[in-house]
């Protein structure tokens, strides 16, 4: 993922901000900051409500807990990680998902 940001590079940019901040305040200090398209993208991506905190804000923010894997590496985990995909009705109810 070329473009995986951390958290605390997208708080990096948001040092200023006086809390409580709706999402377009938190916008407006990043890019004050000069905050790269990547951190801006990931404010943007997030729920348009009030947040209290820079815990929120943390809570939030969607952003790659690995950003230094190569893409071959994140793909082949996401494949370990998720769930069979098998509808409800198929699925024999003696086993758990």
């Amino acid at each position: 993922m070329a473009d995986a940001v951390t958290t605390d590079e997208v708080m990096s940019y948001l040092t200023d901000v006086d809390y409580p901040a709706d999402k377009e305040a938190l916008l407006a200090a990043a890019e004050r900051h000069g905050a790269p398209k990547e951190v801006l993208r990931a404010i943007r991506a997030i729920p348009p409500v009030d947040y209290r905190s820079r815990a929120e804000v943390i809570q939030s923010v969607r952003t790659d807990p690995y950003p230094l894997r190569d893409p071959h590496t994140a793909a082949e985990q996401a494949r370990q990680n998720s769930r069979s995909r098998v509808a409800e009705p198929l699925r024999d109810p003696g086993t758990s998902p």
